[in-house]
């Protein structure tokens, strides 16, 4: 088995375990081409154009696409994490930004740097293009090839690349991090595009309950899945199974 399967059964065991589905992976189905996204959204609120290609090639390369299914680029990851960045989140909301900082702490400890996630992806991605124009002749990271990419990418995991500002393995776990997150993610929230990760483990989507489903087994799951925006594909599916849910508290009493 290639590197490159290996990488997508794992991200199809972790996409499933998170969305605790009761189905079955959709094997047999035949993937529909993702849906162009509108003009709106490909607009981006954070990353700059030099940024934006950086984060795509970089999230495609770590989940590719394949014959059968797309990548981090056609799912829209760019889309979700540039919103991610561009939300409280993104700025440090909620989160311990103040020393003393120990780089050489234990993972219990959490994060150790004084950054926000905005300013880790734009100090990161900056320091990354540096490097990437001083070891390779010029060039920008979306140019080097994909087997120079996976290079650089595996450096940046391992600190075998030194940044100047941060440690290149922090940087690396967050992004891959957000590159799952971005494929997996409700389709609300920029990534996901076509539901592709859904499609790929078996998740239905926002159903609400399975209880016409919990006694069957041994078939294949091939309903469509639906995204927590889709309002009227969610009610019509909770009409269609209205005779299963509890009746309200009090029914039928005199």
């Amino acid at each position: 088995m290639s590197e490159t399967l290996s990488r997508r059964d794992l991200f199809k065991v972790a996409g499933a375990a998170g969305a605790a589905a009761a189905a079955g992976p959709a094997a047999a189905q035949t993937q529909p081409p993702v849906a162009e996204p509108a003009d709106g959204d490909r607009v981006l609120f954070f990353f700059t154009d030099p940024e934006a290609r950086f984060v795509e090639a970089a999230a495609e390369r770590l989940i590719p696409k394949d014959p059968r299914w797309p990548g981090a680029a056609d799912a829209g990851v760019l889309f979700f994490i540039d919103r991610q960045l561009a939300s409280a989140w993104g700025a440090g909301d909620r989160m311990y930004l103040k020393g003393p900082w120990k780089p050489e702490a234990a993972p219990e400890q959490g994060y150790q740097l004084r950054f926000t996630p905005a300013e880790l992806y734009r100090i990161a991605i900056g320091e990354i293009g540096e490097h990437c124009r001083q070891a390779y002749g010029g060039k920008e990271f979306w140019d080097l090839g994909e087997p120079v990419m996976d290079e650089v990418l595996g450096k940046l995991e391992t600190g075998g690349i030194a940044l100047p500002s941060l440690p290149s393995a922090v940087f690396f776990e967050t992004l891959l991090a957000n590159t799952i997150e971005g494929f997996f993610a409700d389709p609300a929230y920029g990534g996901n595009r076509g539901m592709a990760g859904w499609r790929m483990v078996g998740f239905p989507g926002a159903y609400a309950q399975f209880v016409d489903l919990v006694d069957v087994h041994g078939h294949e799951y091939r309903r469509e899945p639906i995204g927590i925006g889709n309002t009227a594909a969610r009610e019509a599916h909770l009409k269609a199974h209205a005779s299963h849910m509890p009746a309200p508290t009090g029914a039928g009493r005199p």
